[in-house]
């Protein structure tokens, strides 16, 4: 039995050195990553049993995703390896100011994308205390949203990112889908730029949340408000970070996931909402301290960050 599995495609990321361009690269780093799998790297690293389904190519590349993700201490063994297939990827230029950081996927005929929900084993995620899925996989096409509603019909609890691509479907299809979901969420996080995008909603955080609680009754729920902090909705309460962290941005990307990982690891341990949302913060602004998509943290580190020090202010 895990705490946590989840359901997503890893890409091959490939990064322009900053500040050099896309059309001005001569080398590119490479790094993995994918929203569910970032999540379920964070959580095992900080002490979570945790699995990850998908699919990966039959080639070296998929055997080093796995190899990579198997040594954050993930469980692999439900990845089905496709013959003849090929990882998607994505491409990264990191912006300087006014300079914005810019995204280049390649995703068209991934091993991933050959995944049906007829093929997999639900097992781990029927017997697991929690699974967590985002709108990414959902916006992924008929089997993309297929392996999302599988989840809500096998899971006993789900959590729930809306991480809207504009890339890949309208912000109406993200709103329908979720509003089909929504009521059997348990954790629903979302970034205020996405509640007025995808559901037109604008007005002060207490506001949002209060109309995002009628979409989503039985779900604790989380607004990412990016440099001003998050606010979280519980059973009517709403919380926000007792805790700010002055943070030397090494790499942005992948900080939403990690504030999802830290927020349901807390959870899953039985902490209450206070120091969820703490902790939270916490993993986030120790993954913005790192290189890649996933954050690369110990159970220690969190404790160290929230113990206080010089940049810490409550």
């Amino acid at each position: 039995m895990h705490d946590l599995v989840t359901v997503g495609e890893v890409l091959l990321r490939l990064s322009v050195p900053s500040p050099g361009r896309f059309e001005t690269a001569h080398h590119l780093d490479v790094q993995f990553g994918g929203a569910e799998a970032n999540v379920a790297a964070a959580c095992a690293r900080l002490g979570l049993r945790t699995a990850w389904l998908s699919a990966v190519p039959d080639n070296d590349w998929g055997e080093r995703v796995l190899r990579e993700l198997s040594a954050h201490g993930i469980d692999c063994s439900f990845v089905i390896s496709f013959p003849g297939s090929r990882l998607g990827l994505y491409f990264l230029e990191y912006g300087v100011r006014p300079r914005p950081i810019r995204v280049l996927y390649d995703r068209r005929d991934s091993a991933f994308s050959r995944l049906t929900a007829d093929i997999i084993d639900w097992a781990p995620v029927r017997h697991a205390s929690l699974v967590h899925v985002t709108g990414v996989t959902a916006a992924l096409g008929d089997n993309g949203r297929a392996l999302v509603r599988r989840v809500f019909q096998e899971a006993t609890e789900v959590s729930f990112d809306l991480n809207y691509r504009a890339a890949l479907w309208s912000a109406e299809d993200s709103k329908q889908f979720a509003l089909s979901v929504l009521p059997r969420v348990r954790y629903f996080f979302l970034g205020q730029t996405e509640a007025e995008t995808v559901f037109g909603m604008t007005g002060s955080p207490e506001m949002i949340l209060s109309s995002l609680s009628e979409m989503a009754p039985n779900a604790t729920i989380a607004l990412l408000r990016g440099a001003q902090g998050s606010s979280v909705y519980d059973r009517g309460e709403i919380y926000q970070p007792k805790v700010q962290h002055s943070i030397n941005v090494v790499d942005p990307i992948g900080a939403g996931d990690a504030y999802v990982a830290g927020y349901l690891w807390a959870s899953l341990q039985g902490r209450g909402t206070q120091d969820a949302i703490d902790i939270a913060a916490t993993v986030a602004a120790l993954k913005c301290s790192t290189w890649g998509d996933i954050a690369v943290i110990r159970e220690q580190d969190v404790i160290d960050a929230l113990a206080g020090g010089p940049d810490v202010r409550r």
